[in-house]
């Protein structure tokens, strides 16, 4: 049963020949690697992918019962006798393929059975060897503990001898400390002090010794007099500032009283300062006792010479010296500010003494802020004189002399480039090369309250206020009226400045002066540029107010020397009325050369031939002429009054606009003003109400062009008409055809 059961196997799924593979060629079957493969098993990934099955011969989870009971109910007799056939071979070959192993291997096992047998021996050897060598090393460390001991031993008292020899030497160098006192007291008294500083500590901790307390009181004996030899010198000798620093930070260290050597530094420091005052003095003029010079004589030396004398002389030493305070007294500066505020004071009244002396600024760059203000102030005045001048100038025949955008250019490019030149020169201070330059609190202060605040926003508003004053009271100064041109010109500078010049005069100023983050508050640049429009507002409204002036003060006389109840018929306009259009015209033009056009209201298509009727308004012509008669001259009045009620307000002396058209309107509306105004004082006859009413037409034909809206000249001339129809005592007025032809003829 167990033969067949063995034969009976070879043709099952599971361990049958064919289903693994076949026979090989001798026909006998023979599974590759199989020893190896059962000796180390199914690689891991097949261990993981395969299920466990008991009935594989050669897998991990083999289980014989399971196996057998399988093949026997599974496999005939013939597949299990092949089997068991096939599994005896196998087991042969195994056994062969071992014999052969063992006995190609043999000498090797014999090999190396001996080389471990030697390998023991020298293993014992080694151990030996390894216990002698731990026996000496424990023998060296035994040694090596006496010698350290030793050695410390020596080094604790080799210190303690040194510890004895450093004492004696100290001891020596106390007993010989008065000696050396007594030596460098005469000599070097700060070599000497250093001596005793060292000493004195030691000696008075040991005073108590009789000895040590011997040495003491010859060492103070020896600095006491030290101490005297320095008072001596310190009020009796004139000392540099180095010796002076020198002598009181000795006699500090004697502990002499800091009170009374911070008044006797002060009192030496005075008398050098004193001498160094003196001696700039004397390089400047006595001055008159009388006051009776007029010319300073000439200075003895450059400016810049003498400035530098006092910058390196005076200010280095008194910077010295009070520097010199600070480290000797700390912090205690009661004494100091008085004594340096009082040198300081009469150091600046001799530099303002020696530049009184200058004429110009020629080179002479670093000088104090405010000079250039005045210089500035002064170049801006004899600018002005120039355009004075070159207004009021002659003018021959067949000659033009240059014309007010020619003035204003010259004027405006000199001012700016002065300006720009004394930033220049007062850009010196912060130079690179000047120490006191790059000192904060110097470099903020100065650039802002100094040169932004203290010169060009200065001279900014003084200009403003210098040509402002030109229209706010010239009378009440006693000074000669500006000319219209010229206020005109300053009217468009101020403008300029408001526009464009005031920012990029700040803009330079602080690209070259650059204002401190923490530093003082600066005055906004739209607050200058307000105050420049003002000035040019006033200005400008000053110049309409003196051409209207002007221009009425001809109306005016026109119509208070004219008898105008005895006048005969009107043949010609009055030559007064040619003049006012004249002038307008030339006003038209002058303003034209510094100001735009402007905006007019648009014209009416016959505005140039108007019919001008002392009856008619300038809304309705002709409206209310049917109802007039001559008996019925309340009718007139009351016609006048209707047409008030009934025309728009018009504002005299309203501000006018930075325009030619604003500026004639506003001269335009005085001048008519004034006209009325005096009509309305006269009483008129027949022919001289139609005189007025050909003047008015007249005036009407060229007066409507220059004004920025017709109906202003047409509303003020009918007023005129109608106030001379009402103060007249025969209102007849002449017809409108021959009004037209006298105006055209004339």
């Amino acid at each position: 049963a167990g033969s067949g059961a063995g034969s009976g196997a070879g043709s099952g799924a599971a361990g049958s020949p064919e289903a693994s593979g076949g026979s090989t060629g001798g026909g006998g079957w023979r599974r590759p690697h199989g020893p190896l493969q059962r000796y180390y098993g199914p690689s891991a990934a097949e261990a993981a992918e395969a299920p466990p099955d008991p009935t594989d011969i050669n897998g991990p989870h083999f289980d014989p019962e399971v196996f057998m009971t399988k093949v026997r109910s599974e496999c005939p007799l013939g597949q299990l006798l092949a089997r068991e056939a096939a599994l005896s071979r196998e087991i042969r070959a195994l056994d062969s393929d071992m014999q052969t192993l063992l006995y190609e291997n043999y000498n090797k096992f014999i090999s190396a059975t001996d080389t471990i047998r030697k390998m023991k021996v020298d293993f014992r050897h080694m151990e030996a060897e390894m216990d002698d060598l731990a026996a000496n090393m424990a023998a060296i460390s035994a040694s090596s503990a006496r010698v350290s001991a030793a050695l410390q031993d020596r080094h604790r008292r080799g210190a303690q001898l040194a510890g004895v020899q450093a004492l004696l030497r100290k001891l020596q160098a106390l007993v010989e400390v008065p000696g050396r006192l007594r030596r460098w007291a005469g000599t070097e008294p700060a070599r000497a002090l250093r001596c005793h500083a060292r000493a004195r500590a030691v000696l008075r901790h040991y005073r108590h010794l009789p000895s040590f307390r011997a040495i003491e009181d010859e060492s103070h004996a020896i600095m006491a007099e030290l101490a005297q030899r320095l008072r001596t010198r310190l009020r009796c000798e004139t000392l540099d500032p180095k010796e002076l620093t020198e002598c009181v930070e000795m006699l500090l260290q004697l502990e002499e009283p800091a009170e009374e050597l911070s008044e006797e530094f002060l009192s030496q420091a005075g008398t050098r300062l004193e001498a160094e005052l003196a001696a700039l003095e004397a390089e400047l003029p006595a001055a008159d006792p009388s006051g009776t010079a007029t010319t300073p004589p000439p200075p003895a030396s450059d400016i810049l010479d003498f400035v530098d004398r006092g910058s390196s002389a005076f200010v280095g030493t008194l910077c010295q010296l009070a520097g010199s305070y600070r480290a000797l007294f700390g912090e205690d500066t009661g004494r100091l500010e008085p004594f340096a505020a009082a040198l300081a004071t009469r150091y600046f009244a001799l530099l303002e003494r020696r530049l009184a002396l200058e004429r110009g600024l020629g080179d002479t760059s670093l000088l104090r802020v405010d000079r250039y203000l005045r210089a500035l102030q002064t170049f801006f005045l004899g600018c002005l004189g120039d355009v004075r001048q070159a207004l009021a100038a002659p003018r021959p025949p067949g000659k033009e002399g240059p014309g007010l955008p020619d003035l204003l250019a010259t004027l405006a490019a000199s001012v700016l480039g002065q300006l720009k030149a004394v930033l220049a020169y007062v850009q010196l201070f912060t130079a690179r090369d000047v120490a006191f330059a790059s000192l904060p609190y110097f470099k903020g202060e100065f650039c802002v309250t100094a040169v932004r605040e203290g010169l060009v926003v200065a001279f900014v508003r003084w200009l403003c206020r210098t040509a402002r004053g030109f229209a706010d009271g010239p009378a009440e100064r006693g000074a000669p009226a500006a000319p219209p041109a010229l206020l005109l010109l300053l009217a468009r500078l101020c403008l300029d400045y408001e526009n464009s010049t005031i920012s990029y005069i700040l803009t330079l100023t602080d690209e070259q002066f650059p204002p401190q983050d923490s530093g003082p508050a600066v005055t906004p640049g739209p607050a200058l540029c307000a105050e420049a429009r003002a000035a040019a507002q006033r200005l400008l409204d000053h110049y309409v107010q003196v051409q209207g002036a002007a221009v009425a003060q001809m109306l005016r006389k026109s119509v208070e020397t004219r008898d105008w109840l005895g006048t005969v018929e009107p043949r010609n306009v009055r030559a007064v009325m040619k003049r006012v259009v004249e002038d307008i015209t030339a006003i038209d033009v002058q303003v034209g050369q510094l100001f735009e056009e402007g905006v007019r209201r648009a014209q009416s298509s016959d505005s140039s031939r108007r019919a001008f009727s002392v009856y008619s308004s300038s809304r309705a012509p002709g409206r209310y002429a049917p109802s007039y008669t001559p008996s019925a001259p309340m009718d007139t009045h009351l016609l006048s009054n209707i047409q008030k009620l009934f025309s728009e307000r018009i504002d005299i002396f309203s501000p006018v606009e930075f325009n030619k058209v604003s500026v004639l309107t506003g001269i335009i509306k005085i001048s008519l003003k004034t006209l009325l105004e005096c009509v309305r004082l006269r009483t008129l006859g027949r022919f001289g109400l139609q005189q007025v009413q050909v003047d008015g037409h007249y005036l009407q034909l060229y007066l409507w062009r220059f004004a920025s809206d017709e109906r202003v000249v047409q509303g003020l001339l009918d007023e005129v008409a109608a106030s001379a129809a009402h103060r007249c005592l025969d209102p007849v007025p002449m017809e409108h055809s021959v009004v037209e032809l006298i105006c055209e003829r004339g």
